[in-house]
């Protein structure tokens, strides 16, 4: 093989184990320096001028209580509230979809009914947000082709996998602001610490790479 010329020999430098203990120091020290910006990355915060909000059904009562006080606070005249199927305890709940069901929470927060539009979305396997995103994409199309801007609002590490679908299934005639809630489940600045905040934070952290990467409309 090598009067043919096919292989050659070349030294390789590896690590002593010095080499390798300073690596993994500075691997550790760069993670723990930027486990903190993780979590502030995805709960991204940019709210823009609009007088429509949008809504995620499945945010829980106190996140719909602070969408109703900010809706209340700034310019809003219509909140568009989305949700797909509820599955569990669908023999003891009323409500067929969250959707559903968060407006009569919101109706109940004292929400004029009457600003309050509800949109449904279909039932699917996976890339629920994305589902919903397109129920009131149709609903724009059909109803409110003017709407030009809206402000999403969703919970912590969800805001900006939720804002990349809802842009991606409004399209670019639509801008997207987003209101991300804090979630007093887990302290958000040392999220590694509790079970919730590792569930949350890496869980969206995965979610928001299959979107951004590989996720086809």
């Amino acid at each position: 093989m090598v009067r043919l010329g096919l292989i050659k020999r070349k030294n390789l430098w590896l690590p002593t184990w010095r080499g390798w203990l300073i690596g993994f120091l500075m691997a550790a020290a760069a993670l723990i320096t930027g486990m903190p910006m993780i979590h502030a990355f995805l709960a991204v915060n940019q709210p823009i001028s609009s007088e429509v909000m949008v809504v995620e059904g499945w945010l829980p009562d106190f996140a719909l209580e602070k969408a109703v006080q900010i809706f209340k606070s700034q310019n809003y005249h219509l909140m568009v509230v989305t949700g797909g199927p509820i599955v569990a305890s669908q023999i003891l709940v009323k409500y067929q979809n969250y959707a559903e069901l968060a407006a009569a929470i919101l109706e109940q927060l004292g929400l004029d009914k009457s600003m309050m539009v509800v949109i449904p979305a279909p039932a699917v396997i996976k890339d629920r947000t994305y589902a919903s995103a397109v129920a009131m994409k149709n609903w724009l199309t059909a109803s409110q082709p003017s709407f030009k801007t809206i402000n999403l609002v969703t919970l912590g590490a969800h805001a900006r996998r939720s804002r990349l679908l809802f842009e991606q299934a409004l399209g670019p005639g639509i801008t997207v602001g987003i209101i991300a809630l804090e979630d007093p489940g887990y302290d958000h600045r040392q999220w590694w610490k509790s079970s919730p905040g590792v569930r949350m934070t890496l869980g969206e952290l995965i979610a928001y790479g299959y979107a951004r990467l590989f996720f086809n409309p």
